[in-house]
């Protein structure tokens, strides 16, 4: 189900998924660009657990009206006011790709109403000490970045969003090019791939603004430390992942304290998260209090 809710003065899309009695809910941060809808073998994982989701369209995307500035933390009020919304005191976080930091930021300034976190393929700030930031990286992001650096991000946006709006299933793995390693590439199952497409079609129906807002948030001060984080936290990333390369991962590991590594060698950016989510919810549930 997809609604929309005002939530501090702004217009916020949201999608809900599973079992409405369920004991557990799931907040999740999807990628960039994309808009928050759920991918139905991942919601039938936490229904058989007993646990709903929630994904939402981060400003600027879909329906979800654009916040001109944001930073990473800003997406707590929001998050804060959607479960206030919904009515859910404490709930689990989970952040995919450009959601991770989303999801670390709930974490670290939602004190104990985020039960635990868990990121999946997430990107590390961008002064990360000791990290080669875009090593490893597909080169489209690595021109991406640097379009942000040298201030011409809208420009570089409007020209990649010409083919990222309209694109098809059959058009992903070409529209993707080198940001998608071969077990990527082996993941994209046609329902998969319609997933992908309809998130990021959907992202962009009103523009750039959503994905323009994620880069600079992301390459900015996120508006919150590492430190502040004391919910138990988990970090998946896959050693074939060409959109946010495997040392991300390593150093998110090694700098958010007492996080869990789940750092897999052989899966992708795509293939983490398809593949290895039931074991995400299972982590989540352990390690909950």
């Amino acid at each position: 189900m997809r609604e929309t809710l005002e939530v501090g003065g702004h217009r916020i899309e949201i999608e809900l998924s599973g079992p409405e009695a369920a004991d557990h809910v799931v907040i999740f941060h999807t990628g960039t660009p994309s808009a928050g809808i759920l991918f139905e073998p991942m919601v039938a994982a936490g229904a058989a657990r007993g646990i709903r989701h929630v994904a939402y369209s981060r400003p600027g995307y879909a329906n979800s009206v654009r916040q001109p500035g944001r930073t990473v933390a800003d997406c707590a009020l929001n998050v804060s006011a959607i479960a206030d919304e919904l009515g859910i005191d404490r709930f689990f976080t989970v952040g995919w790709s450009g959601g991770g930091p989303h999801a670390l930021a709930c974490a670290a300034l939602l004190g104990d109403r985020v039960i635990a976190a868990a990121t999946l393929a997430s990107i590390a700030p961008r002064d990360a000490e000791g990290l080669n930031w875009v090593a490893g990286m597909g080169e489209e992001n690595v021109q991406e970045f640097g379009a942000a650096d040298s201030g011409q991000l809208i420009g570089f946006l409007d020209h990649m969003a010409a083919d990222y709006a309209r694109v098809t299933p059959e058009q992903l793995h070409e529209t993707f090019g080198d940001l998608v390693s071969p077990v990527d590439v082996a993941s994209m199952t046609r329902e998969f791939a319609q997933y992908l497409s309809d998130a990021v079609r959907l992202a962009l129906s009103r523009g750039i603004w959503g994905w323009l807002d994620d880069d600079l948030a992301i390459l900015h001060d996120w508006g919150f430390s590492l430190d502040e984080i004391a919910r138990p936290v988990t970090i998946w990333q896959g050693g074939q992942d060409r959109m946010v390369p495997f040392d991300h991962g390593r150093w998110l590991a090694e700098h958010v304290a007492g996080a869990k590594a789940q750092l897999l060698p052989d899966e992708g950016h795509l293939s983490l998260t398809v593949g290895s989510y039931d074991r995400v919810l299972d982590g989540l549930l352990a390690s909950g209090d």
